[in-house]
């Protein structure tokens, strides 16, 4: 074991006595549930009889790319699905259909702490373990591999200034990468920076997130908001931070003497900026109303504020055309994928770090405008192509489709994957055939 490696493991162990009080605290923060802090520290294991894969995914965004595999996955093997946080597990009971919840098992993932990961695999057992994207825990991943546990690290990324930072500690990066047993990359350049890591072998599938299906909507929901809306043009600017509703609501200003009853729908990344974007628009002289407060958008209504959770679902399917957001500012961009499954056209700034390999080939297949310079001038611009010109949008959103297209079959070849580092057989997985 390298000498990081030790170190990680004695101050996690040194640290454990104070990670109680931090849960506490996580929990009044609305972090936690209170009825399973336990799992957190390794208890609650509940192992089915028959082969068990365990996935883990951070959060999200990553549980979200989970789910194609999952249901590729579940009707011939148990699932241990683990998350770290409260949202992703909601995200988990709202989207998982109802026909494999019987097969799949949800557990809060245990923090690094060499005790309550050794009472965490020492419970589950399972058989084949796979990481998403970048979760990298010393302490889980070096139990795993002395248990010749097969690890796999899916859809894979590791970004230019991370390879940097891993410089720093060599040898704890070769110790990690060598535990896996195989590395599904998203992109040539994270496969490249892997590889360099020490990973052994390196495989460049594709991004998982381009399979996820479209963002569900509450029909309803979306009822009622057509009827509020009408057949006014919408722009939407979607999980927008500050800096970014500011140039969109001059956009709209801009826009609006050439299309009469334009409704702009701002949608701020964390929703409790509700009144504060909402108070900005009317500074501006625009007409705002909350979705956060209930309210629908009436005919005087310039400007909807889209502050709630887990519905971009609605807006993407309202939009007659989207603004990405982090992407004004150098936030780094948000997910373009999400407008792209609904068909609706998109528009991104320069700022797409996070998503640079997706966003150059949404650009370069003409599935998707770019909004440069980041200002209200350009951004109208764009947005008038589209608003003006429907076949324009439409040529966009097919665009971007066909871009999509290869991913199709991705979840199944990851499964596939998972499915070849079974062992043949295992004392662990009970007698008889596993439970339908």
């Amino acid at each position: 074991m390298s000498a990081a490696a030790m170190l990680w493991r004695w101050g996690a162990s040194l640290a454990a006595p104070l990670l109680p009080a931090y849960l506490r605290r996580r929990l009044a923060r609305g972090k936690e549930l209170a009825g399973r802090l336990e799992e957190r520290r390794g208890f609650g294991a509940a192992r089915p009889p028959g082969p068990l894969v365990w996935l883990h995914a951070a959060s999200v965004g990553e549980t979200l790319s989970l789910l194609p595999v999952v249901e590729t996955l579940a009707p011939r093997v148990q699932i241990l699905l683990t998350t770290g946080t409260v949202t992703s597990a909601a995200l988990l009971e709202r989207r998982l259909p109802p026909a494999l919840r019987a097969r799949v098992r949800h557990r809060f993932a245990p923090l690094d702490v060499p005790s309550w990961v050794k009472r965490f695999l020492d419970g589950w057992r399972p058989d084949v373990a796979a990481f998403v994207e970048s979760e990298l825990w010393p302490n889980m991943i070096l139990a795993a591999r002395a248990r010749s546990l097969p690890l796999v690290l899916l859809n894979a990324r590791l970004s230019p200034r991370s390879a940097q930072r891993w410089r720093l500690a060599p040898r704890l990066g070769r110790e990690l990468m060598g535990a896996f047993a195989l590395v599904l990359a998203q992109s040539e350049g994270d496969a490249a920076r892997l590889a360099a890591l020490g990973a052994p072998e390196v495989r460049v599938p594709g991004n998982l997130k381009e399979a996820v299906p479209p963002l569900p909507a509450d029909p309803a929901a979306l009822a009622a908001l057509r009827a509020a809306i009408g057949g006014r043009p919408v722009l939407l600017g979607a999980s927008t931070h500050p800096g970014e509703e500011a140039i969109l609501l001059e956009a709209h200003r801009l826009l609006a003497g050439a299309h009469p009853g334009l409704l702009t729908i701002l949608a701020p990344r964390h929703p409790d900026r509700g009144a504060e974007v909402a108070a900005l628009a009317e500074s501006l002289g625009l007409a705002a109303r909350r979705r956060g407060e209930g309210a629908l958008p009436e005919a005087e209504t310039a400007v909807y504020v889209a502050d709630t959770l887990g519905e971009m679902g609605l807006f993407y399917r309202l939009a007659r055309v989207a603004l990405v957001g982090g992407s004004l500012v150098p936030h780094g961009g948000h997910n373009p994928l999400e407008p792209a499954r609904l068909g609706c056209p998109i528009l991104l700034g320069p700022h797409t770090a996070n998503f640079a390999d997706l966003a150059a080939r949404l650009l370069a297949a003409g599935g998707a405008g770019l909004v440069e310079p980041p200002e209200a001038a350009a951004l109208a611009a764009a947005a008038d192509g589209v608003l003006s010109h429907r076949d324009h949008g439409r040529r966009l959103a097919e665009a971007a489709a066909a871009a999509l297209a290869p991913a199709e079959g991705l979840p199944g070849e990851v499964a596939e994957a998972l499915l070849r580092l079974l062992p043949a057989q295992g004392p662990q997985w009970g007698q008889g055939p596993i439970d339908a």
